[in-house]
């Protein structure tokens, strides 16, 4: 698709709000030598600001194509993605450069620190590619910290941290350039049962807390628990979406409590 064609503006009636995320029509085709695989077809979704929205489905269901779209690290082969008033599929590549470091936080499940700079340093680098001053890198990415649980270890290196708070590290840099959108792709599959509640609670409050848009890929059940929102997909369509009656609670988490959610069919 070609990156040069303007960025189309699109118009919704009076009595529509408008949301941060819309997909219309949405597909990704993969050629894989003379095959083609359709990761998604027609794929139509939209989120809330403020939302805590679960993408879950077996592998090869599509979840993490859709992510990788909505975060701009792909482009759509046929249909539109909207975030914030911007259509990413006719952006420019500047464009999109642009609205990865202004508007998205990532959060892997692999955590993605570098090994040599302290907690701090890593939650600075996205202010550092932002052109944040040093000294005001350092203070904020200190703050970021003391605001995950993490205020004591700025100092220490990834080596040094255990897997939970590495992920805080991570949700932490995430968090780095005041996104409005955080995509978290399997944020606990490295973790225990504990430590994974912990950094579930942790995301369902920065989302309270913060006015944070969070879409989150998941294979596990109780994980998208958590959520407001899930939304099931299959062999890339979005088969049903629930609304969680009652989202599990950072008060109610244990590390061993029940991972399942009250839900109710949209």
């Amino acid at each position: 698709m070609s990156t040069n064609q303007p960025v189309a503006e699109r118009q919704l009636p009076p009595h529509e709000p408008e949301p941060l995320i819309r997909t219309l029509a949405l597909a990704r085709r993969y050629h894989m030598g003379k095959s083609a695989v359709d990761a998604l077809r027609g794929v139509e979704l939209a989120v809330q600001p403020g939302a805590f929205v679960a993408l879950v489905g077996p592998s090869g269901s599509g979840k993490s194509t859709l992510l990788h779209l909505i975060g701009g690290l792909v482009r759509p082969t046929g249909g539109e993605v909207w975030v914030g008033g911007l259509e990413l599929g006719r952006s420019t590549d500047r464009q999109l450069v642009v609205y990865r470091r202004d508007t998205l936080g990532f959060i892997f499940q692999s955590f993605n620190l570098l090994p040599i700079k302290t907690a701090w340093e890593n939650v600075a680098l996205p202010m550092m590619l932002a052109g944040v001053p040093a000294a005001q890198r350092k203070r904020q990415a200190l703050a970021i910290l003391e605001q995950v649980g993490l205020g004591h270890r700025g100092d220490h290196r990834p080596a040094e941290l255990s897997g939970g708070e590495q992920q805080r590290v991570a949700i932490a840099r995430a968090l780095a350039n005041r996104p409005r959108l955080i995509l978290a792709d399997e944020p606990t599959g490295n973790l225990d049962s504990r430590t994974g509640g912990e950094i579930m609670a942790l995301l369902q409050r920065l989302v309270r807390d913060e006015g944070l848009t969070l879409l989150l890929v998941t294979h596990d059940m109780g994980v998208a628990g958590y959520a407001d929102r899930i939304v099931h997909l299959l062999d890339g369509a979005v088969q049903r979406i629930e609304v969680v009656a009652a989202p599990r609670n950072e008060a109610r988490v244990t590390g061993s409590a029940p991972l399942g959610a009250e839900v109710r069919e949209l």
